[in-house]
């Protein structure tokens, strides 16, 4: 695991007729994913050509932020629980982290 800034990256793709819900439930689960240790920035984007996809970006201080800090948390369990069910496949969510050289990663706000 790296120590690093890490930007999380998951494609949200939401169930037919369900975006109008789904944007709803996500504003309200945005405050538990922006108050955990770590989280330095999150952005919700939807997809032009395929309104049914939105787009997640985090950026946190660690990987270990997420995946142990939040994953692990309560508000963890009241974010899936407001958005998991929305979600047609479920998304793989991946890390990137910045390469020396090539820019850095800001916070996508």
């Amino acid at each position: 695991m790296t120590s690093s800034p890490v930007l999380e990256h998951a494609l949200l793709h939401v169930r037919a007729g369900q975006a109008e819900a789904f944007e709803a439930a996500m504003a309200e689960a945005l405050p538990l994913i922006r108050r955990q240790t770590g989280c330095l920035g999150v952005s919700v984007t939807r997809c032009v050509e395929a309104p049914e996809t939105y787009l997640l970006l985090v950026t946190w201080a660690s990987i270990e932020d997420h995946e142990t800090g939040f994953r692990g948390s309560a508000d963890y369990e009241q974010w899936r629980a407001l958005l998991h069910h929305f979600y047609d496949p479920f998304p793989t969510v991946t890390h990137f982290a910045a390469v020396d050289g090539l820019g850095a990663l800001l916070p996508p706000d």
